[in-house]
């Protein structure tokens, strides 16, 4: 099954200066849950954003990073220079695309699951959630997620699958 994952404001920006722009804890627990076991596919920015932040790939998890640049290497990673690549190399796992803006853009229109945690606010940033026709999914699930000492913003956790 081929899963997208992601958080996105009010206004559907994703992410500035290569970062996510709020703090929300509870979201990124909820990220491990989900993703913890499975493989992620990610373009080569989110990954240096991750292993900015970490210092590592996403542990227990397979990951495989999408890039254009021919000689790109991450330890621990799959390397591949497109997303038919990567689908091609995890056929029959569980794959989550976790970002960014392009990866997300080519993985929609193949995508069976959607998990969005919709980020109460509008905020500023460079990275945007492609266009999502709601009229084409079913919302399976709901979690209204209040903001509070830990959490900056009231965020609300839906999952989505397409409707065949």
């Amino acid at each position: 099954m081929l899963s997208m994952i992601v958080a996105a404001s009010e206004n559907d920006v994703i992410g500035k200066a290569n970062a996510l722009p709020w703090h929300l804890p509870r979201d990124l627990k909820n990220f491990k849950e989900v993703t913890t076991g499975n493989t992620v596919v990610m373009g080569r920015k989110t990954f240096e954003s991750i292993f900015a932040r970490l210092g590592k790939p996403l542990p227990n998890r397979k990951n495989v990073i999408v890039t254009q640049q021919p000689d790109f290497q991450a330890p621990e990673c799959v390397v591949v220079h497109s997303l038919e690549e990567a689908l091609e190399k995890t056929k029959g796992e569980n794959v989550f695309v976790i970002g960014g803006e392009a990866v997300y853009r080519l993985a929609l229109p193949m995508t069976d699951r959607l998990h969005l945690t919709r980020v109460h606010t509008s905020v500023d940033g460079d990275v945007k959630l492609p266009t999502i026709n709601f009229s084409e999914w079913n919302l399976i699930s709901e979690e209204r997620w209040p903001k509070d000492e830990k959490n900056e913003f009231d965020a609300t956790y839906q999952v989505y699958e397409r409707k065949r």
